[in-house]
């Protein structure tokens, strides 16, 4: 059985949602000491002006280190009416928003106290829309992977955008609303994927 470690992600990107499907075993890590600027709390989409990051406030941890199953939602700023407005403006004219912004709006209505809960909640959504089964675990204790297992905890990161340089593949471009504007982006959140391509999303990762 092939095993993958990953962190928690907010609408994670495609690279991650691929390695679904290349594995047997997926360990969400919930005990890794929170770090900022990695797809915990953010993600990337498309919009009429370019690359765009959404982030998730969180309220800043008592201590140094906190692990990220203690992390908590902010509710500063009125988040959730700015991502779901700039979801909402990139895909509104995308082929299957209208199919899908029933599914995705209720993440920006509810109130979740912690990340690693909301996160996990988008997860099981999109999986569903997806059309995809991962037999998913959650560490009990923050370890290093045994021999042979894939660790992709800090490598699926923001910095690291381009899928080739996380994964032995390079995911195959695929209709975007802006790419005629700014070329195929590569590596987006899974909402470009479900947005542009509704329910060959699966082909596409699975293609990869």
């Amino acid at each position: 059985m092939s095993t993958v470690y990953l962190s928690t992600a907010y609408f994670a990107p495609i690279s991650y949602y691929a390695s679904f499907l290349r594995y047997d075993r997926i360990v969400i890590e919930q005990w890794c000491n929170y770090t900022k600027q990695t797809y915990r709390n953010r993600c990337h989409i498309a919009g009429a002006n370019g690359l765009l990051a959404l982030s998730v406030p969180i309220v800043k941890p008592d201590t140094i280190k906190c692990p990220t199953k203690d992390i908590r939602i902010s509710d500063h700023g009125e988040w959730r009416h700015l991502h779901w407005n700039a979801i909402a403006s990139a895909y509104g004219s995308s082929p299957f928003f209208e199919y899908y912004q029933d599914d995705i709006r209720p993440f920006f209505e509810k109130r979740y106290e912690f990340l690693l809960d909301f996160n996990e909640e988008i997860r099981r959504t999109v999986c569903n829309l997806i059309g995809i089964e991962p037999h998913i675990e959650y560490s009990s204790s923050y370890s290093e992977p045994a021999p042979g297992e894939t660790d992709l905890r800090d490598v699926i990161h923001p910095k690291r955008r381009k899928a080739e340089t996380i994964l032995p593949v390079q995911l195959k471009p695929y209709y975007q609303v802006f790419s005629e504007k700014y070329g195929f982006q590569p590596d987006l959140s899974i909402i470009d994927l479900l947005m542009n391509m509704g329910p060959e999303s699966i082909l596409i990762l699975q293609n990869t």
